[in-house]
């Protein structure tokens, strides 16, 4: 296996950088912050990002923890890529993480200096230090989950040659509790009054009612009764009704919709 390393301090872009690294030295596999990433998807490991202390989140970022460590090691065996881009701190963070996951040595280092702006590496610190925002290089449905009440949001990248778009690759950007205010918790009233609005603007929904949210370590169950109009297509109304309210809900609060279930109890006539 050839690794190579990305180096650079935390806030200057590693991670906004490594797929267009990866592109460019055809590497399908990154570790990042304690994850495995294969294309776009998260083979296996932790988001250090998700950790709630930045100890922990260093611990997680060094495969300090043996089940993380060994789900990934073998996992690296399992898939016996070619070659493998490790993101890291420092030249000592890459050797540490080497130890850990049992790697060769690395073939070759490029730093973070090397491949973007002062400008860029400027931005990204202040992305970093005053927003404390964090870039993970994968779509934010592989992350969704883990991060469920934090900030996410899509980051989305066009890489143009010429006059046309040669290639789209997003990414996710989230907030972690660590890295700003600590966390946060959102009323259920407020996701009731969520419903209810999106309720109100569902033509043929009459009223919403028996609002029942139940929280799980991976996002929220939404359960609720409504009264619709006669005569319209219930399985068609309930499902854009569905849509709505995820729509509206993980837009304004970023938390993970698990499912959404709704009952008809009544019709009425108008």
């Amino acid at each position: 296996m050839k690794v190579l390393a990305l180096v650079g301090k935390s806030g200057t872009g590693k991670s906004y950088k490594s797929m267009l690294i990866a592109k460019k030295y055809n590497i399908q596999y990154i570790i990042d912050d304690g994850l495995l990433i294969k294309g776009n998807k998260i083979l296996t490991g932790k988001s250090a990002k998700s950790e709630k202390t930045t100890i922990s989140a260093v611990k997680r970022a060094l495969f300090l923890e043996d089940n993380h460590k060994y789900n990934v090691i073998n996992a690296l065996r399992k898939e016996n890529p070619q070659k493998l881009l490790i993101l890291g701190t420092s030249t000592k963070m890459i050797n540490r993480i080497i130890e850990a996951l049992e790697l060769d040595k690395i073939d070759k280092y490029i730093k973070i200096e090397d491949i973007s702006t002062r400008d860029e590496i400027d931005i990204a610190n202040n992305c970093r230090f005053q927003e404390g925002k964090h870039v993970i290089p994968v779509p934010t449905f592989e992350i969704k989950k883990d991060f469920s009440g934090y900030f996410i949001d899509k980051l989305k990248i066009f890489k143009k040659k010429g006059s046309t778009k040669e290639q789209f690759i997003e990414k996710s950007v989230v907030r972690p509790t660590y890295s700003y205010l600590g966390k946060y918790t959102i009323s259920q009233n407020v996701l009731k009054n969520l419903v209810k609005y999106s309720c109100e603007k569902t033509e043929d929904i009459d009223k919403c009612s028996n609002i029942y949210i139940e929280s799980k370590a991976q996002g929220i169950i939404i359960n609720l009764d409504v009264i619709m109009q006669y005569g319209k297509n219930i399985c068609f109304l309930m499902g854009i009704l569905q849509k709505r309210i995820i729509k509206e809900i993980e837009h304004m609060t970023s938390l993970n919709i698990l499912s959404v279930n709704v009952c008809v109890k009544k019709l009425r006539f108008k």
